[in-house]
């Protein structure tokens, strides 16, 4: 458990690869611990996602003007940061359940000054919903869950990031 715990720290920091081809194995040789597994990597999740948030609040206060400057200026900055503001749970809930690298959720939320408690449920909510729907699939499918998340991973995560995206040129873009 030690060890998945620093795995899952380690997917959020650097996304080597991701953590559902550790998990599902895991809970389909372990299922009578699948739901142990899933509180184990959400708290390694939790606790790397609390660093990035502090990374990002750390980055901004080194080089905030210069990537302002870098990133369109003050008034643009100004226009983002109060957007996040007003929808950040919603965002931080869906780049935590869809496959677009949570380290983006992290480092926005620090920079931005997003409050770190509403950040936490929000990741805590995501990733949750990642993880133990994960252990559920195990659940529900058995041995056959592997197959389906070989089989429907992919499309469903596209899908995610069309509706992200389209979600975001609509509140953010027009």
């Amino acid at each position: 458990m030690t060890l998945l715990f620093f795995a899952s720290m380690m997917e959020t920091l650097l996304v080597p690869i991701p953590i559902e081809v550790i998990l599902i194995p895991w809970m389909l040789c372990h299922p009578h611990r699948k739901w142990r597994i899933a509180a184990v990597a959400l708290a390694g999740n939790l606790t790397a996602a609390t660093f990035g948030y502090y990374l990002g609040v750390f980055a901004m206060d080194q080089w905030g003007d210069t990537l302002v400057g870098f990133f369109g200026g003050q008034e643009a900055y100004e226009a983002f940061d109060q957007q996040f503001r007003e929808e950040g749970f919603t965002a931080i809930l869906a780049i935590g359940i869809i496959p677009i690298p949570f380290q983006i959720a992290m480092l926005v939320a620090g920079a931005s000054g997003y409050p770190i408690a509403l950040f936490l449920v929000a990741a805590c909510i995501a990733r949750g919903i990642r993880y133990f729907g994960l252990a559920l699939l195990i659940q529900l499918a058995g041995k056959a869950a592997m197959d389906l998340w070989n089989r429907h991973a992919k499309p469903i995560g596209i899908a995610g990031i069309v509706l992200f995206a389209g979600w975001v040129w609509l509140k953010w873009f027009s």
